[in-house]
């Protein structure tokens, strides 16, 4: 299934009763940009080194998109990387202390470029995959350091501020949200992750 978005979609197979389907309506422009030329496309990272990017992320904030993992706290992602180049996914959020996860794999769109445009392929359900679903996900800007990053996709609809601390400071936040907006998003609706003082065991 092509064109599913973003990092944590189609988790609703998980466990229905606590997961919602959100339509994709773009709402206010109050956060919007209002000199970017939406007929283009984000720009993404150039270079990106898989290796580096692996291991833990935290999920600061992100904006509501369909099939969103509904009031999800300690949301994080678990990239490992795999002989041939690309990366095992775990994707892990708690709902009420209850932990939710899907597993998937993330590859280069196109393995000639050297664009950060990858492709996230998920194993649904988790509890017995059998099948799958394939969604965009773009490296936005990523720091020197690989500290932060941020991951969207073509259209705009879904945005992820991610973190390898689950905390981190207003400034630094403030500054990620803004590179959003200067790259064309409504940040109007972006709901911050809560995240625990001690994030739960591995």
């Amino acid at each position: 299934m092509e064109g599913v978005k973003g990092l944590f979609l189609l988790v609703s197979l998980l466990s229905p009763s606590m997961f919602t389907c959100v339509l994709c309506t773009r709402g206010s422009n109050s956060g919007l940009n209002p000199f970017y030329q939406l007929d283009s496309e984000p720009t993404v990272v150039k270079g990106l080194d898989l290796k580096r990017y692996a291991g833990r992320w935290y999920e600061i904030a992100s904006l509501p998109v369909p099939y969103l993992l509904k009031d999800g706290e300690d949301t994080r992602a678990t990239y490992t990387p795999k002989d041939d180049g690309t990366l095992d996914v775990l994707n892990e959020s708690w709902v009420n202390g209850k932990r939710n996860f899907v597993k998937g794999n993330a590859y280069k769109a196109d393995p000639s470029s050297d664009e950060a445009k990858l492709k996230v392929k998920f194993y649904l359900p988790p509890s017995n995959p059998t099948f799958t679903v394939v969604g965009d996900y773009w490296v936005l800007y990523l720091d020197a350091d690989y500290h932060y990053a941020i991951v969207g996709e073509p259209s705009r609809t879904s945005l992820f501020i991610l973190s390898r601390q689950s905390h981190i400071d207003d400034k630094i936040y403030n500054q990620l949200v803004q590179k959003a907006v200067d790259e064309g998003y409504d940040v109007s609706k972006l709901r911050k992750t809560p995240q625990s003082k001690t994030p739960p065991p591995q």
